[in-house]
């Protein structure tokens, strides 16, 4: 792996977690407040690593740890490598939503994260299908993992309206 930024879309093969960490640090080059990151794959698959990953590469404060029980976690920003400008973190598990009696609609609707995507990029996993209507694009990460060696692949993409999210920088 290389410490230069991603460019998207962008396809790798991950032989670790640790990998699979750095993969995130990289993307978070390309990452700023308001952004929205969709993590897509089955269980253990990397979707935390992925995170922790992003966290270290925009500088955030705080451990980050799975947020499956509560939800979602904030981190704070902190100093961000590179020079570039501090943008918190808002980590999201949308796994539970939906399984309270109330629909995952309404406790997506619960957390306020249209308002935290204003100075945060937010990361949520298991969001597919549910989080997209948030903003008018978002990136998203295509985790999977090989049974057999587990290598992880992942395939990363802009899906948006049009707009370069980087000409905000």
């Amino acid at each position: 792996m290389s410490d230069d930024p991603l460019h998207l879309p962008a396809t790798a093969e991950l032989a670790t977690a640790a990998d699979t960490a750095e993969f995130g640090a990289r993307l978070a080059h390309l990452l700023v407040a308001g952004d929205l990151v969709i993590l897509d794959g089955p269980l253990g698959a990397g979707k935390t690593a992925m995170t922790q990953g992003i966290a270290s590469g925009l500088g955030v404060q705080g451990r980050v740890t799975s947020p499956t029980f509560v939800i979602a976690r904030e981190h704070r920003p902190g100093a961000r490598p590179h020079g570039l400008p501090p943008v918190a973190l808002v980590h999201v598990d949308a796994y539970r939503l939906g399984m309270t009696g109330q629909s995952a609609v309404d406790e997506l609707d619960a957390l306020d994260l249209d308002t935290d995507l204003t100075d945060a990029v937010v990361v949520v996993e298991w969001g597919e299908g549910l989080v997209e209507k948030l903003t008018d694009g978002h990136v998203s990460v295509r985790l999977t993992r090989d049974p057999d060696s587990d290598v992880r692949r992942v395939t990363v993409s802009r899906v948006d309206s049009g707009a370069d999210p980087r000409e905000r920088r």
